[in-house]
């Protein structure tokens, strides 16, 4: 008897704590976003779609080291490497990516990418609305990708080679 008396206690005591925690609910005010009126407001640590970061002279900080791609587990980032030149200067590096290419039709936004990066190139952004209804608008190549110049900077300059034979 003795024993029937506690459940039935306990299983009162657990609908009272149910019922107070729908009830604080009730009576705290409701927080609505008015999205797309409004931009929406994201934690800090949301992974939104990649950004390829420039450092403060506005040269890019990927030097094709091909870290992010080896720890990708759904394979979706595609790399290849060029050699910088005293006349042409694209990173800090002794080479940078010429193509950099993530598939978001594969992308897990694992983070893994970020993480294994040595000089911080790629991050995640708070973009979002990446949804299409064609996948081939989901491969975002490097230009889609890289940061803007820092105010102040100056872009790479590019030296064309003087041509043979001119005066």
């Amino acid at each position: 008897m003795a024993n029937s008396l506690t459940d039935v206690f306990g299983a009162a005591a657990a609908v009272a704590k149910g019922m107070s925690v729908t009830l604080r609910e009730m009576m705290s005010p409701t927080v609505t976003e008015n999205y797309p009126d409004e931009p929406p407001k994201f934690q800090e640590r949301f992974r939104g779609a990649h950004v390829l970061q420039r450092d403060e002279n506005g040269l890019e900080k990927c030097v094709a080291c091909f870290l992010c791609a080896a720890a990708c587990p759904s394979n979706c980032i595609y790399i290849e490497a060029a050699e910088n030149t005293e006349l042409v200067r694209i990173s800090g590096g002794e080479r940078f990516a010429k193509t950099y290419n993530i598939d978001y039709n594969r992308c897990i936004f694992c983070g893994y990418c970020v993480e294994a990066c040595p000089t911080d190139a790629i991050t995640h952004g708070h973009g979002f609305e990446i949804a299409s209804y064609n996948t081939s608008t989901l491969i975002y190549r490097k230009e889609d990708m890289l940061a803007a110049v820092p105010a102040g900077a100056k872009p790479p300059v590019v030296h064309e080679p003087a041509e043979a034979g001119a005066h």
